[in-house]
């Protein structure tokens, strides 16, 4: 049994866990979930692939249910305590101290105080995980007692990040969605084509895949960039496959790629950057100027995509001057033969531009 803790985006993260599910073909039973984690029934497998997750947290292997499953916990020198659905200092040293006391016949052990009373993978790696246990203790209908057996490595993705040779800081894609968007079109292999590619984040992502990976882009210098970047990837992170990166109009796909495409992931162009939150009328007037072009770009899809193929789009949502987010409905893409699977927004607190990430299938 297992639990994940999911990451800052809760329902992106439970919804990529599910796309990762159907992707690499696991067999998952629920046991219980809660808004920030699941605890669930699967077999080894998950442990091997939880790497490829870019919005969870940590992968927990539960040890037992209820305080007593303390002395199941394996002896660690240096460990923390991790609550998850309760927040208590003073339970949290109770429990620190109760697994010291059981670690007392077999040596010496220290246990550190995470920034709140969960431990975050920054915080476990610069203090020596693995070596250093992380035991967690998740709150729901039951106690469930647990070690953290895997972490997303923040330093890897801002490594993908910040380090590469070609930056575009405003405009880039974090590490962490691309991850995320891949995972969604729960597309194993096969060809991914981001035609708005710019720098290569996205890219980047599918060679980490093991994908066939292509990029474009109208920007001649961005298509400079991203090659820059993808010979950087291929050096540090050992990478083997190469990209096809083409200069080229989204809108016009089928005179750049010969070949049909199993997944297009990608985040395009999203409006020039808003200097305040706008009103819901002018946030209207700003979809509705982009669509046209998003229109063309989706037509253009068509050309390129295998039938049943997977798109992950970011289309542009504003957080408007009242503090709600507006969202169009693009009736259009049913037109075009594109069927809505699923919608998601993904943001920081300061931005005006929202991302509302839509998953579809091209029934052709």
């Amino acid at each position: 049994m297992y639990a994940l803790i999911y990451g800052k985006n809760p329902k992106l993260s439970e919804a990529e866990f599910w796309a990762f599910v159907r992707r690499f073909g696991l067999k998952v039973s629920v046991v219980e979930s809660s808004k920030d984690w699941i605890v669930f029934e699967s077999d080894r497998s998950v442990e091997r692939l939880f790497h490829r997750l870019g919005g969870s947290l940590k992968l927990v292997k539960i040890i037992g249910e209820g305080e007593e499953a303390i002395k199941d916990l394996e002896y660690a020198k240096l460990f923390t305590v991790s609550l998850y659905g309760k927040s208590d200092w003073k339970f949290w040293r109770k429990l620190g101290s109760e697994i010291k006391k059981h670690f007392k016949s077999q040596g010496t052990s220290k246990f550190f105080k995470p920034a709140k009373v969960y431990a975050m993978p920054s915080e476990l790696i610069l203090k020596g995980f693995p070596e250093v246990k992380d035991f967690v203790f998740l709150f729901g209908e039951k106690l469930y007692v647990g070690e953290t057996v895997a972490i997303t490595d923040p330093f890897e993705l801002k490594k993908l990040d910040v380090e590469r040779p070609v930056q575009r800081a405003i405009f880039s894609i974090p590490p962490r969605l691309a991850r995320i968007m891949v995972n969604l079109t729960e597309v194993r292999q096969g060809n991914f084509l981001d035609p708005f590619c710019g720098i290569g984040t996205i890219v980047q992502e599918f060679l980490l895949q093991g994908l066939n990976a292509y990029g474009s882009d109208s920007n001649p210098k961005a298509i400079h960039g991203a090659k820059e970047n993808l010979k950087w990837l291929k050096k540090e992170f050992k990478v083997k496959r190469t990209a096809h990166l083409e200069v080229c109009d989204a809108r016009k796909l089928k005179r750049c790629f010969r070949i049909r495409f199993d997944a297009i992931v990608t985040e395009p162009y999203m409006g020039k950057p808003l200097k305040h939150h706008p009103t819901k009328g002018e946030a209207i007037k700003l979809a509705n100027e982009l669509d046209g072009f998003y229109y063309q770009v989706f037509d253009s899809f068509r050309d390129v995509l295998k039938r049943n193929g997977k798109v992950v789009f970011v289309f542009p949502a504003y957080k408007l001057s009242d503090g709600r987010i507006y969202r169009k409905d693009r009736k259009w893409l049913g037109k075009l033969g594109f069927e809505v699977l699923g919608k998601y927004t993904d943001f920081e607190a300061r931005h005006r531009v929202v991302r509302d990430i839509h998953v579809l299938r091209f029934k052709g």
